[in-house]
């Protein structure tokens, strides 16, 4: 309970708590200005006081996970995402997650000021995080998974999430990106869609193993916008198979976009007899 309270709290920027856990990771992390490039260093907490606990803090790391940095990401995670802007000589967000962070604490902190700006809703630093969708390893080292990047797009408004999403598929497919479409509006965006079909497209002369798009396919069924099944005309033929393609690949795709096209046609006349007075 109190640890659902601290959290709700921590959400508000002007909460006592929050000026609390400010203060508290402010004195933890400090710019390095002796280096020819400023860059970060981190000083964790030595230990979990009383008055931490009472602010929601658990001092109890989880198996495998050291103390003090347990301790020091419920800190960072707790404090306002503006204390940074002020803490650290008025920089962007996007100029602060740029900062080299010493002795291997940049994924911790930057895992932290993930979660910061899920919980606060700040669309500023989840676009510092997510960095550019074409490189999300170099561009987004805070995201350092896709179910954290997910997270990070859900709080970027309908248009640049599908945007970004769009991006990432045109730049590394569609193999990882399952978990980024889920958290898109529905139907797709133009460009998101067009991406989700070129992708496919592009899956399908390469000779990939067709059933590992199942997935992509079945959401792209309840999410594509209707009217993109025109475009999808010209993938109903099956392909010429290369020899390195899996068996019966050509087939499989053929009759995937046949049921696809199929799908979209039957919601779009769904559509209209619904609007039809």
């Amino acid at each position: 309970m109190r640890a659902t309270a601290a959290e709700l709290l921590s959400a508000l920027p002007d909460s006592a708590l929050a000026a609390r856990m400010a203060v508290r990771a402010s004195a933890c992390v400090a710019v390095d200005r002796t280096r020819e490039v400023p860059g970060l260093v981190v000083e964790a907490p030595h230990e979990c006081d009383s008055s931490m606990e009472r602010d929601g803090v658990v001092a109890k790391a989880p198996a495998g996970r050291g103390e003090r940095s347990w301790w020091f990401g419920q800190l960072v995670e707790a404090t306002p995402l503006g204390t940074w802007e002020r803490r650290l000589g008025g920089r962007t967000p996007q100029e602060i997650v740029a900062l080299p962070v010493a002795d291997d604490w940049r994924s911790e902190l930057h895992a932290a000021w993930c979660r910061a700006a899920v919980r606060q809703r700040n669309a500023d630093w989840s676009r510092a995080l997510l960095g550019m969708p074409s490189a999300p390893e170099a561009g987004g080292p805070g995201a350092v998974s896709l179910a954290e990047r997910a997270k990070l797009l859900s709080t970027l408004g309908g248009g640049e999430r599908a945007e970004w999403v769009a991006g990432f598929i045109a730049a590394q497919g569609l193999s990882e990106a399952f978990q980024l479409l889920g958290v898109c509006a529905v139907p797709w965006a133009a460009p998101l869609g067009r991406a989700v079909v070129d992708a496919l497209n592009i899956a399908r002369d390469a000779g990939s193993y067709p059933w590992s798009f199942s997935g992509v396919m079945g959401l792209a069924e309840r999410c594509l916008d209707p009217g993109e099944a025109g475009r999808l005309d010209g993938l109903l033929a099956v392909p010429d198979e290369t020899e390195d393609a899996a068996p019966g690949a050509g087939s499989y795709w053929a009759e995937a976009f046949q049921r696809l096209v199929t799908t979209l046609r039957l919601r779009a006349a769904m559509a209209r007899e619904l609007e039809a007075p």
